[in-house]
């Protein structure tokens, strides 16, 4: 397969391993952009949460709270941020679903949120077509 995150998960290609279990894996984002900036991974893959199954999404999110619970008990870090793109048209750049883990500490001058333009259409009507 030509993912790279299959590729890491099956051992093809090296990687700074946090965390790993039969199902998952957790090592750190090469982007180098933010201090212990870690990426979670089923190691089954799946292109995003949208045609994940749900046991797949369970054990991925056990093995994401097990690090961030990790790195506040452990690591000397307060909290985190989870991101996640889920398909190309919401910015996901590599096709298998991950999450970012990314620790914090209070003012640590990290900005992990988008900046947002503003809404186009009134909220009532984002809640009319996104009710179930």
């Amino acid at each position: 397969m030509n993912c790279i995150f299959c590729q890491i998960a099956a051992g093809e290609l090296s990687c700074l391993k946090v965390y790993e279990d039969e199902h998952t894996m957790v090592f750190m984002d090469v982007a180098g952009d933010v201090d212990g900036h870690m990426l979670a991974i089923p190691k089954k893959h799946v292109k995003c949460i949208l045609d994940c199954d749900t046991e797949t999404l369970n054990q991925l999110m056990s093995t994401v709270k097990k690090v961030a619970k990790h790195c506040v008990e452990h690591c000397g870090y307060e909290g985190v941020n989870l991101l996640n793109a889920s398909d190309e048209s919401a910015g996901q750049s590599v096709l298998h679903f991950h999450i970012h883990i990314i620790p914090r500490k209070s003012n640590d001058g990290i900005d992990a949120w988008p900046h947002f333009s503003g809404a186009t259409i009134p909220n009532e009507e984002a809640f009319q077509k996104l009710c179930f």
